[in-house]
């Protein structure tokens, strides 16, 4: 009876975290909504045309999923970007990202709590450290404004908090007998699909499923029985089978196992294109120590300005060496660390530029990628506390510091504008402006026209417009497995005659669709310049 009051009590905690970072969640959806900032990040944009784009395209399917991205954040939008209001508006993507974000706070809660009550003498009340890592996380500045968008950084959260809370579920429970074993056994299977989940929404999970594998295969060595053999292996395949897949699908598909990583779209291929403009190379090219520290930055960004950053770093570390020495109970917790070698490669080795405004070149770019760090900050900041009030006899005084530690570095970060929110708005204006002139043209034109235009940087243009994507025919209009061309393709044989196949051509200073009609003297409808942006024009071909 003790136990399942105990229990009913546990669950009706998780379900008012919910319902708190719900209504949390709403409110900074509406008000970033009525702003009209939900679609400032330009991938943001991608993303819900590419789950458009499955079902609403020349040459649908799922092959219009692409490769460089990876594939569950869009599979999980699809339902939502049916309805054209959703799509235009960009509501469709942002409810996957909105349900993730309450699914990371609750999984903050959940993991603090466990992790306080198998500490060694945890005191009664204990459970007020989940409460106030869970309302750290939630209220975070950056992550609010980014689960009310498309972007993927919200759904990853919540798959890799709640992978390594049920490892930890996994290690407590392996050695408390046979009971303990079978739930031990539920604890790890569910892992293995939040891993699952996690390796098919961002490469980020790829290192933490390995990590992962490797620390059940340790467990296990020293397991007996054929079950518990039979479960490590299971669980290792269930780790590896995304990655095997993605490069099995990009072997069939694109003929190159590596297409995601090296292929034309990807990071190291952007980088290469931006050297031959004269830019340098970015902060920690084949440096990992500086890297490293890029990402840290980033990292600290996402919860503090100024001088409080480095008080946030060095409270987490602290945290983190108690558990590492003194409660090695919770050792597992330390998984929460792995994006740090994770970006240190990706940025060293891997073409990821990483820009914050405390070092050069003193810009905002993909500083978002520092939130993947909040996780272990808000944990190890919250333990630090909690540590901190079991050897000081008033914990009262250690509750208000960390509580007002939390809120002045927050009301810091809202003064300043949250570094993801002035990431988006400072790279969005003038590609906003000129798809906003160019949306505007195409609706003058007949509702029935069609056209040809490369998407791959103003797909903006046509969801504004309302225009359906099938009435375009763009580069996702070809067949990708013609290596190293397909001069059958629809997206090929639309360059090489446009009047045969479409009424208009929208094409960029310089882009594929600009190379190929240029020169045909075909008569202009109307041309869009905005400074930073190269020049639109739209061409009547028939």
């Amino acid at each position: 009876m003790i136990i399942a009051t105990a229990r009913h009590r546990r669950d009706r905690e998780t379900a008012w975290v919910a319902v708190l970072a719900g209504c949390a969640s709403v409110i900074s959806f509406l008000i970033y909504f009525r702003r009209g900032d939900i679609l400032l990040f330009g991938d943001a944009v991608a993303h819900i045309n590419i789950a458009r784009r499955v079902f609403d395209s020349r040459t649908p399917g799922l092959l219009q999923l692409g490769t460089v991205w990876l594939p569950l954040p869009h599979l999980l939008m699809m339902p939502f970007l049916v309805s054209k209001w959703m799509w235009q508006t960009g509501v469709g993507g942002s409810v996957p990202s909105m349900i993730a974000y309450v699914l990371g706070v609750t999984g903050v809660f959940r993991l603090v709590r466990t992790a306080v009550a198998s500490s060694e003498n945890a005191p009664l009340g204990s459970g007020k450290a989940a409460w106030f890592a869970a309302a750290v996380f939630g209220l975070n500045p950056n992550l609010l404004y980014v689960q009310t968008t498309a972007m993927t950084e919200s759904l990853y959260l919540a798959l890799f908090i709640w992978s390594v809370f049920y490892f930890g579920e996994f290690v407590r429970g392996r050695n408390e007998g046979e009971a303990g074993w079978r739930e031990a056994k539920r604890s790890l299977w569910k892992c293995g699909v939040c891993l699952a989940g996690a390796s098919l929404t961002r490469y980020d999970g790829w290192p933490v499923a390995a990590a992962m594998a490797v620390l059940v295969i340790l467990c296990g060595w020293r397991a007996t029985g054929d079950d518990a053999r039979r479960t490590v292996v299971g669980f290792v395949l269930l780790a590896a089978v995304v990655p095997l897949f993605w490069f099995t699908y990009n072997a069939i598909v694109y003929r190159n196992p590596l297409e995601f990583a090296n292929g034309p779209y990807s990071a190291r291929a952007i980088e290469k294109k931006t050297a031959v403009t004269g830019f340098p190379p970015h902060p920690g090219t084949n440096n990992p120590p500086v890297a490293a520290a890029y990402f840290v930055k980033a990292g600290e960004f996402s919860v503090a300005e100024g001088n409080w950053q480095t008080s946030w770093l060095g409270l987490a570390l602290l945290g983190s060496v108690v558990v590492g020495l003194k409660d090695r109970r919770n050792a597992w917790l330390l998984l929460l660390w792995l994006p740090v070698p994770f970006y240190m490669l990706s940025v060293a080795f891997g073409g990821v530029p990483i820009f914050t405004p405390a070092w050069w070149p003193h810009s905002l770019y993909n500083i978002r990628y520092g939130m993947q760090l909040l996780p272990a900050l808000v944990v190890f900041v919250a333990l630090a506390a909690w540590y901190s009030s079991r050897a000081v006899a008033t914990k009262w005084v250690i509750a208000a510091i960390a509580v007002g530690f939390a809120a002045i570095s927050y009301v810091g970060v809202w003064r300043a504008e949250p570094g993801c929110y002035r990431e988006a708005w400072v790279n969005s204006r003038t590609r906003l402006q000129i798809e906003g002139q160019l949306a505007e043209q195409l609706k003058h034109l007949p509702p029935d026209a069609s056209f040809l235009m490369y998407l791959g940087e103003h797909v903006g243009a046509l969801q504004e417009a309302g225009i359906p994507l099938r009435r375009a025919i763009s580069e996702g209009n070809h067949r990708v497995w013609k290596q190293p061309s397909d001069p059958e393709g629809l997206w090929e044989r639309a360059l090489a005659n446009p009047a045969r196949y479409v009424d208009f051509v929208v094409a960029f200073d310089g882009d594929s669709v600009w190379q190929a009609v240029h020169e045909l003297g075909l008569p202009v409808v109307a041309r869009i310049e905005v400074t930073g942006q190269r020049a639109a024009t739209i061409y009547r071909v028939r």
